[in-house]
């Protein structure tokens, strides 16, 4: 049983922090408190896939959503799920669906709500890096202002 709630804990990091390319089998390893190769195995026994498979398999799946719902480049929703290499993306997307990401897209947009503009999608996702200096205090973009130069509410109180 303990077994069990550790390899949870790992699963439960997966999907947390599905998007971070940093995330491999040591770093999911830890969280259940395995070696690399211990994990692996017990993993797979558990789940019936490896923790590789498990987490591609993840991201493809908020890559579909994605190729459904923002108006982003393929390239781009590749970079937002995790993935560091296009090729692999493309692939692995083939292999779970049957179909390349645009032929997805092409099947899929069109049959529910509008697409959500890409730059919307890029900052929920914390695409846009800060830029030093934007604001003349050298904090970075997320310092005030949103898209379009909108102040943001940053949740403190203002006193007026």
């Amino acid at each position: 049983m303990e077994r069990l709630r550790q390899l949870r804990l790992a699963k439960d990091a997966m999907d947390r922090d599905w998007a971070d390319p940093a995330l491999d089998l040591a770093a999911v390893a830890a969280h259940a408190g395995y070696s690399r190769y211990h994990f692996l195995r017990a993993f797979k026994e558990a789940y019936g896939e490896t923790p590789g498979q498990y987490l591609s398999r993840r991201r493809i799946e908020r890559a579909e959503d994605m190729l459904r719902s923002a108006d982003l480049a393929v390239t781009e929703i590749c970079m937002l799920v995790g993935f560091t290499s296009l090729g692999t993306f493309s692939s692995s997307f083939k292999r779970q669906t049957g179909l390349t990401p645009s032929e997805y897209r092409a099947k899929h947009v069109g049959r529910g709500a509008a697409l959500i503009p890409g730059c919307w999608a890029l900052l929920w996702a914390g695409g846009f890096p800060a830029r030093a200096g934007m604001d003349g205090t050298g904090a970075g973009a997320r310092s005030g202002t949103g898209p379009g130069g909108a102040e943001r509410d940053s949740g403190e109180e203002r006193n007026s």
